[in-house]
């Protein structure tokens, strides 16, 4: 790890002693939920000498403000739970571009350094850099990672892995392995876990068992991470990536609130507190594709995880929450070139992805209209259905369609460089005001945890 000179300490030192760490501090309390049926309101924390001991960092991957009023609206004008903690807004950009990717973005939320896009927790010149989950570590913390992509995809590995390349999971798994940094790991990647020989993509290492004999208690399954009540825990329900929220059910794979809930249920037990990451990975994967139904139904399995774990802060005390997107994906709006008007209600009604009805046509498409209607419950013109049948990418046809008649629009299927909205909650939120930069957030979380997260770039 880069360490910097005595006085990189001292100014650390007078940082957390400027938060008030050591003697306390009075947080503003968020305005509650009342009035709002069939939703439980953000607890109340506020009083004096509040300290922090344990985080648990949310990332929705790809939200945006857009994504923000179109979810408000799908919940029918409800909002969703963390409205009522906004702090401010975040800027996003890498190193070396004003659009990041997941990897950059991820190690400057978790390192408090830019990088180059691709480069997970390390600089550019491949120097790694130390992330805010390895400090809770050293400290005696426990540590958990959930995610709904593979674990070793590019968010989580920011937190526990340092590559050159995002795209090499292999490595990053036998680095989660290797350096037992981290206590729980949930989410989907079995295969970067085998060897060859067993359908898996490394070379010889079988990483599932050497975890189990390092300890880890390894499930594969709902009802299997459920029984677990303490230690430490590979979990693992899908050779990929898990499956859409809108493709769940039947799977026997839990629901990002129960993997939350585990996580949180176990890491808890450690007298020295923990930090949590926990990354709503699809709804990037939702605005990439430009699925708006996709992008609403991973969004409320990811507010279901926060809920849990504001119940949770408002038992324990000394929990922050801190909820922030990396990046926007698509350029989510609401309203669009082409949009019928603003219905966004009507995406619950979408029972599949794009990419689930495209996989239903046949060899000519022309059961197009059928298979619209019959998973989306929308009845295409003569002109949309041919349009779908002549796409040289229909899943992202039929998606830009059924926006249409939610009213939401879309600018791109690629990332973009606008600032998202950052949410805080607990002890400390306070500190997370205004507009901020990446990689002010884990700075911010170490000294409020008051640990020394010295990186230089």
């Amino acid at each position: 790890m880069l360490k910097k000179a005595m006085v990189a300490k001292l100014s650390v030192a007078l940082l957390i002693i400027g938060l008030g760490v050591n003697e306390g501090w009075t947080q503003a309390s968020p305005p509650g939920h009342a009035g709002k049926p069939g939703q439980p309101g953000p607890p109340d924390h506020a009083g004096p000498k509040e300290k922090v001991e344990n985080v648990i960092y949310f990332i929705p991957d790809g939200y945006s403000a857009g994504y923000n009023v179109n979810y408000r609206h799908y919940k029918e004008d409800l909002g969703p739970v963390w409205d009522d903690f906004l702090t401010g807004m975040m800027t996003t950009h890498s190193k070396d571009n004003r659009i990041t990717d997941s990897a950059a973005a991820g190690t400057a939320m978790a390192t408090g350094v830019k990088t180059n896009n691709g480069f997970v927790s390390q600089t550019p010149d491949e120097e790694n850099l130390e992330t805010i989950l390895e400090a809770a570590d050293q400290a005696g913390k426990s540590t958990g990672l959930v995610a709904t992509s593979t674990i070793s995809h590019a968010t989580p590995a920011v937190f526990a892995s340092h590559v050159n390349s995002r795209n090499n999971q292999e490595e990053i798994a036998r680095q989660y392995i290797d350096e037992g940094v981290v206590d729980v790991f949930l989410g989907g990647g079995l295969e970067y876990f085998l060897p060859e020989s067993e359908g898996g993509r490394q070379e010889e290492r079988h990483l599932v068992n050497e975890a189990i004999d390092q300890g880890y208690q390894f499930v594969e399954n709902r009802e299997e991470l459920l029984e677990i009540e303490e230690g430490t825990i590979l979990g693992l329900f899908a050779d990929d990536a898990m499956k859409p929220e809108l493709h769940r059910e039947g799977t026997g794979q839990p629901s990002m609130a129960e993997m939350t809930s585990s996580a949180i249920d176990v890491l808890s037990q450690n007298d020295d507190g923990f930090f949590l990451m926990v990354e709503g990975s699809q709804i990037d994967w939702a605005g990439h594709a430009n699925d708006a139904a996709w992008a609403m139904s991973d969004t409320a399995a990811f507010e279901e995880a926060v809920i849990d774990a504001l119940e949770f802060a408002d038992q324990d005390g000394e929990t922050l929450i801190v909820i922030a997107g990396d990046h926007d994906t698509g350029g989510m709006t609401l309203g669009g070139y082409n949009s019928k008007g603003s219905d966004v209600e009507i995406l619950h009604d979408v029972t599949a992805t794009g990419d689930y009805m495209a996989g239903q046509l046949n060899s000519d498409r022309s059961n197009v209209t059928d298979v619209v209607e019959e998973y989306a419950a929308i009845t295409l013109t003569n002109e949309e259905a041919q349009s779908i049948q002549q796409s040289d990418n229909p899943s992202l046809a039929i998606n830009q369609t059924i926006s249409d008649y939610a009213g939401v629009g879309w600018s791109t299927t690629s990332h973009t460089g606008i600032e998202v909205p950052i949410y805080a909650y607990g002890p400390g939120s306070d500190h997370f005001r205004g507009l901020i930069d990446n990689t002010d957030v884990p700075q911010t979380m170490a000294a409020l945890l008051q640990l020394l997260l010295l990186n230089e770039e």
